[in-house]
Order: C-alpha cells, then structure tokens, then sequence
C-alpha cells in the first residue's frame, strides 16, 4: 500500500496517467493508516482529462464491451431453459465481466467522445463499431425482453438501472448538441425502449421501499436516486424528478449526525453517507442544503469526521470484493466535489471538501490501471465520471 504521496506520485508516473501540476505545491508526509494524504492548501479544481489518459482510459473500455467472458450473470433461472450464455441474455450489455459494468462502460465511451479529448481516429472508429453494434434497436429490445421474463423483476435494481439512465441522459444531452449527426440520433433512438421500461418501473418500486438501502455496494438508494434525478432533468420528465425528490425527503430530509465512523466497510465502493449528501445537494435550496450538511455531518468545517476524509488503500488489486476500495476513492471524490459545489466559496466546509477530494482522486488514480481485470473492468467509469465532472454539470 503507498505510504506517501511520494509512492502515489511515483506509481502515476509509472504506468503513465497523467502530470499533476495542479498539485505543485504538495508535501509529503507520512500517511495514516487509512492511507490519508496532506495538501498545503486545497485545490480549487482537479486537473484537466489530459489526451494520453483519455486514450488509456477509452481503451479499457472499448476491449470490455466486446469480452463476454470471465463474466458474472445475474439472472434468476426458473428452469434448463434459463442456462445461456451473456451474449444471449444480453446481446447489447454482455461484456465487461457483469451487465451493469457493460453499461457504464458504453456510457463511458459516450462521454469520452462527446466532452473528452479527441481520441486517435482508430481508437475512434473502434469504439463506433462496438456502439454501432450493440446499441441497435434489435439488441436493446433483447435487454427489454430480458427484465421481463419471470424472476428478472429485481436484475440490477436500482444500480444498474442508474447507469442505463445515465448512459440515455448521456445520449441525450449529445443529440441536442449535435442535432445533424446522424449516428448519435440512432444511439439515441436505440437505448429509449430500455429507457422506457426503467422510467415505468422506477415509482412503484420506489412507492414500495419504505426505507431507503444504506450500503456502501450496488443497491445503495442515494447513488442510484442521484443519477436519476439527473436523467429526469435531463431529459425533462418532471413526474419523475419530482418522485425522486419527494422519495429523497422521506428518506433523508430529518437525517443527523450521520456516524462517519463505521465507514468503509472493508468491500465498499461507494460512501452511502456521501452519496446521501450529494443527492440532497440535488434535492435541496442552497441554504436549506447548508443547514441539514452542518445537522448530518457536523464536524465537517474542521474536518472533523472520523475516517470519511480519508483516502483509503488496496491491499489485494485482484480481489474483486477488496478492489472496490479503489473505486471508493473515486466515488467519495466526486461526491466531496459535488457537495463543494453547493456550498458558498467562503464556507470553511467546501475547502475540507475539495482538499479530501484531490487526496482521494489521487489515490484513486494510482489503481486504474493494475492490470488486472477485477478492477480494470470497471475503474476507468469511475474515473472517468469524476475528471469529467459528471453529475455537477
């Protein structure tokens, strides 16, 4: 595990990411065991997507959607006929070791080309391929078949279901750019019966989850409530935003002194606490979000919240459960960013964000590329999610 920033400066460097020079002022110091790092001051911002790590990160992606194996299938089998193979149960989603990493990768890939750096033309006309082959309407009518076999009522609920959402409000967003472009309109088109399905399951679920689902993995209710309230506002469906904020209140509206301290758990990916508060930054007026963040996470100003802050490090990259506190440093990142975007500069509680934010990216960064599947699979979305400021847009 890097016990400095020394070590994380010199592991980026080796396998290429990127040149820190947003960072020039850092010190290095001895980390805690947590693998906690120091800045001088905070940054304002992280540093640009540069055009090498755009590539690296696109071609991770570009492979993964077209692996379908080793793969982890989620579907619930009620008789022989259930046993097939992922390209069958999922001729759009079936690479990148599960559905929803198969999603996210294609969202990826989306995002790169619409607000990334230009990518070599055949790493570009490589990924066209690969979207021009699953993002068809015969290929996503199988995934719409696919929900409603019997049994399949719960596949990917609510997370995958947030990223197919983010995946068509990317889409979305990049049609309305590009009004003429023929190719982007025929993705776009493709993904709206998947879209639809999601978008007529969403409230009844919703109207049956009485609590909301507080874990730091896939069915986390705060990540999933966040990127689709984003969608809905993307694509304008104010029934939908208005479900969605109305769930967010009851869940999370009396929330106090969240207890930062139990947190991680030793295979989480996400901080169900951060996610919490960058929903209801979402959710919330300014002012009122300012008010419940100093009543949910009341040390914050003086960085006071016990382990939250902290970046964390990997002991095992090719554990598939234990990688995914490399992806906890991202998560946290984007989160502690998005609820710095809500606070005035001047607040002492934006700085402590931001200055956590840069630790954690760093950190994060570092176990991208470990050349191991388990996280290769799915870290580069996680990155690429936060440099790009998706979600604060």
């Amino acid at each position: 595990m890097p016990a400095c920033l020394s070590d994380i400066l010199r592991l980026t460097r080796l396998i290429g990411l990127l040149a820190l020079t947003s960072f020039a002022g850092l010190s290095c110091q001895q980390t805690t065991q947590t693998g906690g790092l120091a800045h001088s001051k905070p940054p304002s911002s992280l540093p640009d997507l540069s055009a090498e790590l755009a590539e690296r990160f696109a071609g991770l992606a570009a492979e993964g959607i077209l692996r379908e194996y080793p793969n982890k299938p989620g579907n619930v089998m009620q008789d022989a006929a259930g046993v097939r193979a992922p390209r069958q149960m999922h001729p759009a989603f079936y690479g990148s070791f599960d559905w929803h990493s198969s999603v996210h990768g294609h969202w990826m890939l989306v995002r790169l080309l619409r607000v990334g750096p230009a990518l070599p033309s055949e790493l570009r006309a490589r990924i066209h391929a690969g979207l021009n082959a699953h993002l068809t309407p015969a290929a996503i009518a199988a995934e719409v078949a696919y929900f409603e076999e019997p049994g399949q009522g719960s596949f990917e609920r609510m997370y995958g279901w947030a990223w197919a959402l983010r995946l068509a409000a990317e889409l979305d967003a990049w049609q309305i750019e590009q009004a003429d472009d023929a190719q982007v309109k025929a993705w776009r088109e493709a993904i709206r019966p998947l879209e639809e399905l999601l978008v007529a399951k969403i409230p009844p679920y919703l109207e049956r989850l009485e609590w909301p689902i507080r874990v730091g993995v896939h069915q986390d209710s705060g990540f999933a409530l966040g990127q689709i309230l984003d969608y809905a506002d993307q694509t304008k469906r104010s029934k939908l935003a208005a479900t969605v904020r109305q769930r967010a209140l009851e869940y999370y509206g009396s929330d106090t002194a969240y207890p930062a301290r139990f947190e991680p758990s030793g295979e989480d990916f996400f901080s169900s606490g951060l996610n919490e508060a960058d929903l209801m930054r979402r959710v919330l007026a300014p002012e009122d979000f300012s008010n419940w963040l100093q009543d949910f996470l009341p040390g914050l100003a003086d960085g006071e919240v016990p382990r939250l802050l902290e970046p964390v490090g990997v002991r095992d990259l090719t554990d598939g459960k234990l990688v995914h506190l490399a992806g906890l440093n991202l998560s946290r990142a984007w989160c502690l960013l998005g609820i710095a975007s809500a606070l005035p500069a001047e607040d002492p509680r934006a700085a402590v964000c931001l200055q956590s934010a840069a630790e954690h990216y760093e950190v994060g960064l570092g176990y991208v590329f470990s050349g191991d599947y388990a996280g290769e699979h799915w870290l580069a979305s996680f990155a690429v999610y936060l440099v790009t400021a998706s979600g604060r847009e």
